[in-house]
């Protein structure tokens, strides 16, 4: 594997557990897990951009995208390869610097083009063969730490990674 310098999350399915909840009031509801935040945060640390492309809004995204300080967050777009393309371009990196986690067959343009592909194990049997790596966890249950744990052992010495995460850190948000 290159090394990865930029990590592209889909939302749905992936960063949630793929279910729609919508208040009586039309508001969107999404819940995210803490231990997807500290893989996302651990991989800032590490010096990997962080982005998410995904086909819905939501103001539950733009909150969690935030706090979390994602580098890039695009919303309501369909063609979301074509906006891959403009970031790796601005970052000038390659798409095989690029990690895409993805969930369902809208996502598979961009999980072709991208060195390392990968999939939440609640990702549509079809995506699931397409990617080079699938967590044993689903999305919203912790696949994008396990994902991002994956790429950190490959690219560093993790133990002193954590080590230098832990005794660095004031704050950390999950």
């Amino acid at each position: 594997m290159k090394k990865i310098k930029l990590i592209v999350l889909d939302v749905d399915g992936v960063l949630t557990d793929g279910k729609l909840y919508m208040g009586s009031d039309g508001e969107e509801y999404k819940a995210f897990h803490t231990q997807d935040g500290m893989g996302i945060s651990l991989a800032r640390y590490a010096g990997i951009k962080t982005a998410i492309i995904t086909g819905r809004s939501s103001e539950a995204v733009t909150k969690r995208s935030k706090e979390l300080k994602i580098d890039y967050v695009f919303q309501g777009i369909h063609e979301k390869l074509e906006v891959l393309q403009q970031i790796v371009s601005e970052l000038q990196i390659g798409l095989d610097e690029v990690c895409y986690v993805g969930d369902d067959i809208n996502d598979l343009p961009i999980l072709r083009e991208v060195g390392f592909p990968a999939a939440p194990n609640n990702a549509v049997p079809y995506v699931k063969e397409q990617v080079k790596y699938v967590s044993l966890l689903k999305g919203g249950e912790g696949a994008v730490r396990d994902i991002i744990e994956s790429i950190l052992q490959e690219q560093y010495d993790y133990e002193t990674l954590l080590d230098d995460y832990l005794y660095g850190k004031i704050r950390v948000v999950q």
